[in-house]
C-alpha cells in the first residue's frame, strides 16, 4: 500500500510493513504478539485501510477490546484478491475472530473485463488497464443494454461465489460487515457509471447480502456519512492541503482538492467502531 503512503504522506503515516509469507503490504503497525489467539483481524477495501484517517474503526476497537488488531484493509480490494493471496489465511485462522468488510463488487472479472482482485481492470476486447469506473462507462458507451445487463448479472454472481469460498476459508468467528453512507438495497439505473455501480460498496445489493450472510456467524451495518466532506489537514503545519485523490492514476485525471469525497471519513470510522463493539466482545477483548 505504498501508493497510499506517498499520496497522502502529509496528512498521515500508516505506517506500511510487509506480511512475511503474503507478498503484501498493508497498514501497520503490525501486532507485536502474533501467537494465535492473541489478537484480531480486518479484512476489506480502502474503507478497512482508512485512508486519511490516524484512527480506523480497527485501530479504534483494538483500544476499546484491548486486543491487537491485524488490518488487512488494502485498496480497492474485492473478495478475490484475498483468495489470490493464501498467505493471508495462515494469519486469518490463528486470529481470535474476523470482521469482513463488504467489498465492492467492481473488482470482479466478466466477460468483458479481467480483474486480479482489485478495482483497476483490463479490457478484454484491446488490453486496456483502467480503473473501473472509466472501464464501465467505456462498457456502457459501446454495447447495447441487454448485453451491459447480462454483464452486470455475470458480475454480481462472480462476486458472490468468490465471497462464499473466501467466508468458508476463514475457520475463526466471521463478522460480516456492511460500511456504506446507503442502505443495501439500490435500484440502479443505466445512463451512466455513477447510476450503475452506486455508491461503496458498488454494484452490491440485498440479494448479494443475503447469499452470503449464512457463511457468517454475525452481520453489522454502519450507515453513516457523518463529516463527509473531510477537509484535508496537514499534519506537519495543522493547516488545510490539496490533494491529488487520483495520485499517478493517469486514467482518472487530475482531482486535486482540499476536500476527500470518497474515502470514510474519522467520524465515520467511529460510528462503525461503535456498531461493531459488542458483537466484537462476544469472542474476544475486555473493553
Amino acid at each position: 500500500m505504498s501508493y497510499y503512503q506517498q499520496r497522502d504522506w502529509e496528512i498521515v503515516d500508516y505506517h506500511i510493513y510487509s506480511l512475511a509469507g503474503t507478498g503484501l503490504s498493508f497498514r501497520g503497525p503490525q501486532p507485536q504478539s502474533l501467537d494465535s489467539q492473541q489478537y484480531f483481524v480486518c479484512l476489506g477495501a480502502a474503507q478497512t485501510f482508512g485512508c486519511f484517517c490516524e484512527q480506523p474503526y480497527p485501530k479504534l476497537l483494538e483500544k476499546w477490546l484491548n486486543l491487537p488488531v491485524m488490518n488487512l484493509g488494502h485498496g480497492g480490494a474485492g473478495p478475490y484478491f484475498f483468495l489470490k493471496h493464501h498467505g493471508v489465511f495462515d494469519y486469518i485462522n490463528q486470529a481470535k475472530f474476523a470482521i469482513i468488510q463488504v467489498m465492492s463488487g467492481r473488482s470482479e472479472s466478466n466477460a468483458l473485463v479481467s480483474s486480479e482482485g482489485v478495482e483497476q481492470l483490463t479490457l478484454n476486447a484491446d488490453g486496456q488497464y483502467l480503473g473501473a469506473g472509466p472501464a464501465y462507462q467505456k462498457i456502457l458507451e459501446e454495447y447495447e443494454l441487454n448485453y451491459v445487463k447480462m454483464i452486470i448479472a455475470e458480475t454480481r454472481l462472480n462476486w458472490v461465489q468468490h465471497f462464499q469460498i473466501l467466508l468458508q476459508h476463514i475457520k475463526v468467528p466471521k463478522i460480516l460487515f456492511w460500511f456504506s453512507q446507503r442502505q443495501p438495497h439500490y435500484s440502479e439505473s443505466y445512463e451512466n457509471v455513477y447510476t450503475l455501480l452506486g455508491q461503496f460498496p458498488h454494484l452490491v445489493n440485498t440479494a448479494m447480502i443475503e447469499k452470503i450472510k449464512p457463511y457468517c456467524d454475525a452481520y453489522v451495518e454502519c450507515i453513516s456519512n457523518r463529516g463527509m466532506p473531510q477537509l484535508l489537514i496537514s499534519r506537519f503545519t495543522g493547516e488545510p492541503i490539496a490533494i491529488n485523490l487520483a495520485y499517478q492514476r493517469q486514467d482518472l485525471g487530475d482531482k486535486t482538492s482540499f476536500y476527500n469525497s470518497y474515502y470514510f471519513s474519522p467520524e465515520m470510522q467511529r460510528d462503525a467502531a461503535m456498531s461493531l463493539k459488542s458483537v466484537c466482545q462476544q469472542w474476544g477483548g475486555d473493553g
